[in-house]
């Protein structure tokens, strides 16, 4: 594999995984808060 294709795979897993976290922790604020 190419520098460029693993770069970019590593991105496309760090904003897959980051959106996942971010709804959890937003799902897990909304119902702490209410």
């Amino acid at each position: 594999m190419s520098a460029d294709a693993v770069v970019m795979m590593i991105v496309a897993m760090v904003v897959v995984w980051g959106g996942l976290l971010a709804a959890i922790l937003k799902l897990r604020g909304h119902t702490e808060e209410y």
